[in-house]
């Protein structure tokens, strides 16, 4: 009911931004997907008749700042590393709330579960993997670092909230994670037209518009199979599960190769799902 739809709106995200480009200011394009998320937050709080707890204004607060941390960490490491080993290590970034879901709130980790974490965190590498250590010719393993901390937080803080919040704040806890993280984007994209002077324009909001859709489901969707599933089950089928997704629908919709590298991630990934289900 919410797991798999989380997964598909997961992989909408990265393939309408893949359509989307990245002319222009490249927080445009986030700036839009998060007002747009902001809206739809909106509408929800307002149906919903919910007044944010002060619990739920500190997990929404420090989730919108680490979402957008996570974002920028992503940045300077693709600059520096290459895109292929920084998508590896942030999507590495799942080990932030699997370890917070064993050592801080007790789930039990089998077995099982344990290797399917294993083989899918391996197929994730190997499909993100390239032979080049990046544009620089160099490898900044803090940065890297920082690009798996910076996203693995971000996810870790829907586990926060639904441990320490209530269900029914779902809607103001979103509602105040993208009005920060809006705030927080603003900013930055001012700053980055200033320093470049590239604009935000009306393309690029636009385009951020058709990737906040997706996003935000893929955000509450994620909470959602979190109040039914334990998190080393959610967080390993979410990113194994979207990587999948988005590796098929490329190379049917933007005609990508599926490289043996990808084809024997596929499989790797399949078998870890099997075994976390198991």
């Amino acid at each position: 009911m919410y797991l798999i739809p989380a997964v598909l709106a997961s992989a909408a995200v990265t393939l309408v931004l893949k359509a989307a480009g990245s002319s222009g200011n490249r927080y445009g394009v986030l700036l839009g997907n998060y007002l747009t998320c902001l809206c739809l937050a909106l509408v929800s709080a307002i149906r919903a008749g919910v007044m944010p707890e002060p619990v739920t204004v500190l997990c929404g607060l420090i989730g919108g700042v680490l979402f957008v941390a996570g974002l920028v960490m992503m940045q300077k490491s693709i600059e520096v590393n290459g895109a292929s080993l920084t998508g590896a290590f942030s999507k590495l970034g799942l080990l932030v709330p699997l370890a917070l879901s064993i050592l801080v709130f007790h789930e039990k980790l089998t077995w099982l579960r344990f290797a399917g974490i294993l083989l899918s965190c391996a197929a994730m590498v190997l499909i993100h993997s390239r032979p080049d250590s990046g544009p620089s010719g160099k490898i900044s393993t803090p940065l890297l670092m920082g690009a798996l901390l910076g996203c693995g937080s971000g996810d870790a803080m829907a586990k926060i909230f639904e441990e320490t919040g209530s269900p029914s704040q779902a809607p103001a806890y979103f509602l105040i994670l993208f009005a920060c993280a809006s705030v927080i984007t603003a900013v930055l994209g001012a700053m980055e037209q200033s320093r470049t002077q590239k604009p935000v324009t009306v393309k690029n909001l636009a385009s951020g518009i058709l990737v906040g859709i997706p996003n935000y489901f893929s955000a509450s969707l994620l909470l959602g199979a979190l109040n039914y599933l334990p998190a080393l089950l959610v967080y390993p089928v979410c990113s194994a599960g979207s990587l999948v997704m988005i590796l098929l629908l490329s190379r049917l919709f933007f005609k990508e190769e599926l490289t043996r590298r990808a084809a024997a991630g596929i499989v790797m990934i399949i078998a870890a799902l099997v075994l976390l289900n198991i």
